[in-house]
């Protein structure tokens, strides 16, 4: 398998298993199959309209919707048209938006998200040719229901290299124009049958796509991961009935990030307090009985492989967890390597850890803490910017930005990233990563943000989690006060938080406070709270 390409397999099942469910879209709470006899039917079509909208081979081809079946369909049909997809976070800012169209040079946009382009489509540039696609009604240049009608299958698929580039996924930095990361054929082929072997994977599992698909990782274990295993993917309705279509899906594999877990576990403790629940799944067979409902009522009751990643799990949360026979595998890896990096492999993973390499994969520790990868499944470079490329690829090692430490089993842990380090008026370097992780471990606090350079001391801004919003005001401030205590406890005086900001608004790529995977923006946030933070002479200041 590890010599196929996508293309290769995604003939392989449409040829063999034509009958096999491969998509299920979740709509009015029942499910539209498709089997990949007509997902392939679908793509060919499609497939043929690209080439005679963009004769050209390798145009760049746009898709900005919410997972649905029609994302996996438009990225198939892109591969076998010869050209390259360019996926959009869905939620994107306009400026970025802009940005990304007129630097790839997009041809076509797929177009999936009616409530958020209703106002940007008009705005689009006139020689980019939109399709509406998913369950929504934008008056686009084309819909599918009328290319599927109108065109006919491409049969002949071109042969394809290895290094042919397929896509282009920008990167949402927190510092500068998006980068658009190049990965060719060839990288899927490295890293993905690795994962399907790595991970047991097989057409029985059940996968369940809802982090955006323009995300690495989403798009190869969910995406890319089935391509190869030829697992079913089934769509969630929407955010409201995330929860019911999760019991319905009941998927075998699950991949979320840290603040779903955090959400999951609100959820329960709010049906269930905290200390009884911690009793009553110790007692024995009863604790196995309550955990197996609550996993149920999770819809996760059949999931055996939970991995989490894109930023760090909070260790009572992995514990938490625990208590419910779930174990949750941290993983690391970045766009630059299409998330081929580190996976906690143990049967029980070191909490605090991100893991040891995937597979072939290498990793060392370089100048400044930084960490360093090595792989097969290394980005080509980023798209027309070669300077940024040469200084992120040396000698063959990404460097990937971040800080780090290996234990002597071979296991990362991160530390933080080498821009976030600052300097404050004492002269003292101070790395806010290791403190935004001890905040971010209290059950009250939700989102954080550590910064100081030219102040005496760091200073904090903290996002409230739902369970706090509703606490007294004064109770609230003691009970800050004393995390606040807490964490500064045994260091020295200029590393220790001055003062403590809370806010009950959450950031979000919608309020231009985090990128759209959801990394903060430490330069809007800081210049928007820095007067208050200032200004207040108490320890806790209330920020809304």
């Amino acid at each position: 398998m590890s010599a196929e390409l996508p293309i290769d397999r995604f003939l392989h099942w449409e040829a063999n298993h034509p009958e096999q469910v491969y998509l299920r879209q979740r709509s009015g709470g029942e499910f539209i199959d498709l089997s990949w006899a007509e997902y392939g039917d679908r793509v060919r079509r499609l497939a043929r309209f690209l080439t005679e909208q963009c004769p050209e081979p390798g145009s760049r081809v746009a898709i900005y919707a919410k997972n649905c079946a029609d994302w996996f369909i438009a990225d198939m049909a892109i591969m076998l048209s010869g050209h390259v997809s360019v996926p959009l976070y869905p939620g994107v800012a306009k400026k970025p938006m802009d940005y990304i169209l007129e630097h790839a040079e997009v041809k076509v946009a797929f177009i999936g998200l009616a409530d958020e382009m209703a106002e940007r489509l008009p705005q689009l540039p006139e020689c980019i040719v939109t399709v509406a696609i998913g369950a929504q009604t934008l008056k686009c240049d084309w819909d599918l229901p009328r290319i599927y009608a109108e065109h006919e299958r491409l049969e002949e698929i071109p042969k394809l290299p290895g290094d042919h580039v397929f896509t282009l996924m920008y990167t949402s930095g927190t510092t500068g124009h998006p980068k658009g990361v190049m990965h060719d054929f060839n990288t899927v082929a490295y890293a993905v049958p690795t994962f399907c072997k790595m991970w047991e994977m097989g057409p029985t599992d059940r996968f369940v796509s809802y982090l955006p698909l323009a995300h690495a990782a989403e798009r190869i274990i969910v995406e890319m991961d089935s391509l190869y295993c030829g697992a079913v993917v089934s769509f969630v309705e929407s955010q409201e009935t995330f929860v019911q279509d999760l019991q319905a899906i009941r998927p075998t594999m699950f991949f979320s990030v840290p603040r779903l877990w955090v959400k999951f576990k609100q959820g329960v403790e709010s049906r269930f307090p905290p200390l009884l629940l911690r009793v009553l799944l110790s007692v024995p067979l009863l604790g196995a009985k309550l955990a197996m409902k609550i996993r149920t009522g999770l819809g996760l009751d059949q999931t055996t492989r939970f991995v989490t990643g894109s930023a760090p799990t909070p260790p009572e949360v992995h514990r938490w967890y625990r208590r419910l026979g779930i174990v949750l595998r941290d993983g690391y890896g970045m766009t630059e390597n299409f998330i081929y990096g580190t996976i906690a492999q143990e049967a029980k993973p070191l909490i605090g850890a991100v893991g040891s390499p995937v597979g072939e994969g290498e990793i060392r520790i370089g100048e400044g803490g930084e960490v360093l990868m090595r792989s097969g499944a290394l980005m080509r470079g980023y798209y027309r910017d070669p300077e940024r490329t040469a200084k992120t690829l040396q000698d063959g090692w990404l460097h990937t930005g971040d800080k780090g430490r290996i234990d002597r089993n071979g296991r990362l842990h991160l530390t933080g990233r080498v821009s976030d380090t600052f300097k404050t008026s004492k002269g003292k370097f101070i790395d806010p990563g290791p403190w935004e992780a001890r905040l971010g471990g209290f059950a009250e606090i939700d989102q954080v943000l550590v910064y100081g350079h030219g102040l005496d001391q760091p200073m904090a801004i903290v996002v409230l989690a739902e369970s706090a919003m509703a606490l007294p005001t004064e109770r609230l401030r003691t009970l800050l006060e004393g995390h606040l205590q807490t964490v500064n406890a045994g260091h020295p005086r200029y590393e220790q938080i001055a003062r403590l900001g809370y806010s009950k608004v959450a950031w979000s790529p919608q309020n231009g406070m985090t990128t759209p995977t959801l990394k903060v923006l430490r330069g809007p946030l800081e210049a928007k709270f820095r007067p208050a933070m200032l200004a207040s002479k108490t320890a806790v200041v209330g920020l809304d």
